[in-house]
């Protein structure tokens, strides 16, 4: 009864507490739960995602850590124990995590093996938000909260009435150290664990305060407790420190860490400094409201609000910032070179995934954040010779592509301008015709075929060839447009713009679809447009085909025209679940996310053909798209623990819902102009930062009225299947009449159609 009466004081105070944070509006982060996502499994993923306790774009996040460590799966939904509170990194469970240590209380005896001081939890006990989480451990009778800033927390534990109160830091294995500074109230150490990706001699340095004595100090060496002993350096370090308490005494906390050293670690922590838990919290509150203010919705259902915030949340968590601040100048820690070199530093993404409509939402929203994140991707080119394709934190094997070309173009053409544009230049250039000499998916492997060929032939011991040209293709468009832009003359944009069109060379005239050719210009055979994997990359022939995001209209060409393109999209949705796996030899998990979601070979769950709904706007049937984007918004998004479809992928996932929310998508980033969906809420006001807004209304809005019957922008009627970066920079007043029934006549004309690059061609002729 002491115990229920204790817990439930601390969870009175806290629901108070927390009450102050808000006050009495209900604002942007309240819509958010950080819990979407989290009812994953190695077999299927609804998001694959964790409750990520941290700032926007923060250097380090904090997770209540329900797997074993070293585990992908750091928190799922349906665990029922906590066994510890993680510092992370972690961008996806597939590449796993670095630099982490973790806390956690503990009552009754020393103990650090993480299985036997694991301790029993409740959702129903648990407050999971973006800048505040709370956990009750029933095992231990011990409340534990969390407050981040972006390379620190300050963490508050609640206590019972005991003489044997403990806090254990585990710094994990393959090489880790510990000191205990009692007189200092302090532990400082390092952890070096993780999954590739960094250089020699990497470490994350720690510095944890507490605010009460020490009554008792250990150090752990192989599991073995070592009472007194205060430093240790071994494969598998941890320190447990000890007070004695009184009931519902609350001990105070204090953790940073920096990449650059322990002496930055000390710096890092000045991020709280002298503020308490309930300032810093507040001061977090402020900090999201801040950035998912950017975007002010109304609409009449809450579970439509909590999605949509959700969602933000995760689309600007990454790429996470891998800078720090020395004597008031950013500097970072290189994942590339093992140097501290001056300016910022971004990580923790895949551009195979990102590039589609992530970073196009931050060039829109927050363009500031990106042109930070340029000039990182600057200093990764000066540091390791390319850029990134997918880093955590340095370059990492995962993928195919080149599109960080997209990525640095598509932020040229919107505006996002930094002093490093001619270092970008170079970057994009280099990428194009070499290969990094470890990590194969880094520049273009193939690339000696490509620009020889055309393509990535089928035959040449290259996997996912198809998948490689077609996006090879696409990032030859960026570069030549991102080439223009900077004033390049036509002489050294020549080979970009015969090379954009490439795409055609994989498309096969007798299916109508993209199919692998070899060497000799012969397609393969035998040929399973059902296949996954081969010679694409997580999907099939009918997921890739659609990936010509810079030429819809030379695709529609190749078909036949408009009928037999918007025949064989129809196709997608109308053919069965079916697939064939052998490339695999089982049933991944992208696949399976596919098959259980009821719209036939449409594998929204993952990236390729997410943009594919919108292509309709490009063939003459804009409402099949206004119908397919309100269809995909209702049944796949929800703010649930099982809210996603597939894996969330570092805000890709997202940002898709956020767009395509607002009516609006970015199907071929590095152009501007965004594709036409259907708009999912009453009114949103986007503010943006250049101080102008965005209003976007829909008139008759409803869950049975997907269709646009008109459209007027700025008061004039708007016929357009698209809007163009340069009105919405502008400010704009937006108003959709939305319908029950599809309007057949409004955005069926030719040039109603968005961008293609063969009209583009083909009106400079």
């Amino acid at each position: 009864m002491n115990k229920l009466r204790t817990l439930c004081t601390v969870l009175l105070s806290a629901g108070m507490a927390m009450m102050a944070y808000a006050g009495s509006k209900t604002e942007p982060v309240d819509y958010v739960s950080t819990l979407v996502g989290t009812a994953s499994s190695y077999e299927i993923s609804t998001g694959n995602t964790y409750p990520a306790i941290a700032m926007p774009w923060g250097m380090n996040f904090w997770v209540p850590q329900t797997g074993k460590n070293g585990d992908g799966w750091t928190y799922t939904y349906s665990a029922n124990k906590i066994r510890g509170f993680k510092q992370t990194h972690q961008p996806s469970p597939w590449i796993n995590d670095y630099g982490m240590f973790s806390l956690m209380p503990v009552t009754g005896r020393a103990i650090f093996d993480e299985e036997q001081r694991a301790s029993w939890f409740s959702h129903k006990a648990e407050k999971a938000l973006p800048y505040y989480y709370r956990a009750y451990l029933a095992d231990y009778d011990v409340v534990t909260e969390i407050a981040p800033t972006e390379r620190a927390a300050s963490f508050r534990f609640t206590f019972p009435e005991t003489d044997s109160a403990f806090v254990v830091v585990d710094a994990y294995h393959n090489g880790s150290y510990v000191k205990i500074l009692p007189q200092e109230r302090k532990i400082v150490g390092y952890t070096t664990f993780n999954h590739g990706g960094v250089p020699e001699g990497f470490r994350n340095y720690f510095v944890i305060t507490f605010d009460k004595d020490f009554t008792y100090t250990a150090t752990v060496d192989k599991g073995v407790i070592s009472r007194g002993i205060a430093e240790t350096a071994n494969d598998h370090a941890g320190a447990i420190i000890g007070f004695k308490t009184r009931k519902g005494e609350v001990v105070n906390a204090r953790v940073a860490s920096s990449f650059i050293s322990a002496e930055q670690a000390e710096v890092n922590l000045g991020e709280i400094g002298n503020r308490s838990f309930d300032d810093v919290c507040k001061a977090g509150r402020q900090r999201w409201n801040e950035v998912l203010g950017r975007v002010e919705v109304k609409d009449q259902s809450l579970d439509h609000l909590r999605t949509f915030y959700s969602c933000l949340y995760r689309s600007v968590l990454f790429p996470r910032a891998f800078w720090e601040v020395v004597d008031g100048q950013p500097m970072h820690y290189s994942p590339y070179n093992g140097k501290v070199e001056k300016g910022y530093m971004y990580t923790d993404t895949g551009f195979w995934d990102t590039f589609r409509s992530l970073f196009p939402l931050l060039n829109l929203l927050y363009p500031s954040e990106n042109a930070k994140m340029q000039e990182g991707l600057a200093n990764a080119y000066r540091e390791s010779g390319f850029l990134p394709e997918w880093a955590s934190p340095g370059h990492r094997g995962c993928m195919v592509g080149n599109n960080s070309a997209s990525v640095v173009a598509d932020a040229i053409i919107k505006g996002v301008r930094t002093a490093d544009a001619e270092t970008l230049w170079q970057a994009v250039v280099h990428g194009t015709q070499a290969v990094h000499p470890e990590i194969s998916s880094t520049g273009r492997l193939g690339h000696e075929y490509y620009n020889k060929l055309g393509y990535v032939p089928y035959d040449v011991n290259i996997k996912e060839n198809v998948a490689r040209t077609l996006e090879y293709a696409y990032d030859d468009w960026c570069i030549y447009q991102m080439g223009k832009a900077l004033g390049k003359k036509d002489k050294e944009l020549r080979p970009f713009k015969l090379r954009a069109m490439n795409y055609r060379k994989v498309f096969d005239p007798e299916t109508r679809l993209m199919r692998g050719k070899l060497k000799n210009g012969e397609f393969q055979a035998p040929f399973n447009p059902l296949k996954w994997g081969d010679a694409f990359t997580e999907g099939n022939s009918w997921h890739y085909t659609w990936s010509v995001f810079h030429d819809p209209q030379g695709l529609i060409d190749l078909m036949g025209g408009n009928a037999t393109f918007n025949q064989m999209m129809d196709s997608v949705f109308t053919v069965p679940p079916v697939f064939d796996d052998s490339y695999y030899g089982f049933v991944i998990h992208e696949i399976r996310e596919m098959q259980v979601m009821n719209m036939g070979n449409y594998a929204h769950g993952n990236q390729p053909i997410q943009h594919m709904i919108y292509l309709y706007n490009y063939s003459g049937q804009p409402w099949k798209a206004q119908q397919r984007v309100r269809e995909v918004m209702d049944r796949f998004y929800t703010p649930n623990p099982d809210g996603y479809c597939g894996d969330e992928d570092n805000g890709q996932t997202s940002a898709w819902y956020v767009f395509s929310a607002l009516g609006f998508y970015p199907v071929c980033p590095a152009s501007d102009q965004y594709v036409l969906g259907t708009p999912y809420f009453d009114s949103v006001t986007l503010n943006l930062e250049n101080g102008r807004k965005v209003t976007i209304n829909a008139h008759g809005n409803g869950a049975d009225a997907p269709y646009i019957s008109s459209m007027r922008i700025n008061g004039s009627d708007y016929t357009r299947n698209y809007i163009d970066h340069a009105t919405l920079m502008g400010g704009a007043n937006i108003d959709f009449s939305l319908s029950q029934k599809p309007n057949y006549q409004r955005g069926t004309s030719a040039n109603d159609a968005p961008y293609s690059f063969s009209r583009e061609l083909k009106n400079k002729k």
